[in-house]
């Protein structure tokens, strides 16, 4: 279970929010929204310990991510909406280099399994300079189909995604949270998944 309790954010001399609360729990999933500005991606970037918050707390299964340090990393997967990929390496490296990162074994037929599930297949061993925006995208996305995490914190992960494609991660974050993950996003876009809930920033 993911809470956050009292969080307030301020940029500059500017207070994006305060005095904000949540509750996510395991086979649940939080569609944070707002108005361009208003911190949703701050908000993402401290629930994910990349920021610290002007003021709250946030905990994890009841322990504060502070006191967690790696351990809270390891249950998490944080996407960034300008996450990027590295241009000179292939999808198939990409997917591989960022499981070493992770500290995760990956196989290579599991690695293939997830590219071709985000409509890479044919493409693996080309290199990501010459792949659309949306295939680019694809590659950083199938890290959701390889990476054992609990949470996954992803910041308008349906950017540059055509209608296939976002089909095709709805069905995966279903997938993720009837199996009691828990997942945490912004979109600008409605999300027709169950249990999910609303947060209005």
């Amino acid at each position: 279970m993911l809470t956050a309790t009292g969080l307030s954010c301020v940029r500059g001399e500017r207070c994006l929010f305060s005095g904000l609360d949540l509750a996510v729990e395991p086979g649940e999933w939080l569609h944070v929204q707002g108005e361009n500005g208003a911190g949703k991606t701050s908000l993402l970037r401290i629930l994910a310990s990349l920021s610290p918050p002007a003021e709250g707390e946030i905990r994890w299964e009841n322990t504060p991510i502070k006191a967690l340090a790696e351990d809270y990393y390891r249950d998490m997967l944080f996407l960034g909406h300008h996450g990027a990929v590295k241009e000179d390496l292939t999808p198939f490296e990409n997917l591989t280099l960022s499981s070493k990162l992770d500290g995760t074994a990956l196989d290579e037929a599991a690695a293939l399994k997830a590219l071709a599930r985000f409509g890479l297949r044919g493409r693996e061993d080309l290199a990501v300079r010459f792949l659309s925006a949306g295939q680019k995208r694809r590659v950083l996305l199938a890290r959701l189909a390889v990476r054992q995490a609990a949470l996954w914190i992803l910041d308008e992960p349906f950017t540059a995604l055509d209608v296939k494609a976002v089909d095709m991660l709805s069905s995966l974050i279903e997938e993720h949270v009837k199996a009691g993950g828990i997942c945490i996003l912004t979109s600008h876009q409605s999300m027709p998944l169950p249990n999910g809930k609303v947060l209005k920033i």
